[in-house]
């Protein structure tokens, strides 16, 4: 058994040297700053900013609804979190907070 490890172990150590070795046309090891950056139009190109079509998009997007609130107020506060897991969200907000 050891006859064949010395000569395995010895085979994997040339092989990795083979196979780590730098590529010949490129002597730096990384590729050139100036090969990564892109120009400004070609880069608005295919990334295009959503526009908002209408008020009510704008308005549903930075305000919450009641419910979802109720949910982060609940969520937030770890006794109430973890009874939402064991009984349901309803109960558990309704013993924490009140009735909604």
């Amino acid at each position: 058994m050891r006859s064949l490890l010395a000569p395995l172990i010895m085979t994997l150590a040339l092989a990795a040297l083979c196979c780590c070795e730098k590529d010949p046309k490129d002597p730096s090891g990384s590729p050139s700053t100036a090969s990564i950056k892109i120009k400004k139009e070609v880069a608005n190109a295919f990334v295009k900013r959503q526009k908002r079509s209408s008020l009510y998009e704008w308005y549903s997007e930075y305000y919450k609804n009641p419910m979802e609130q109720m949910h982060e107020r609940c969520e937030n506060y770890p006794p109430c979190d973890y009874l939402s897991d064991q009984i349901g969200f309803s109960m558990a907000y309704n013993r924490f907070f009140g009735r909604y």
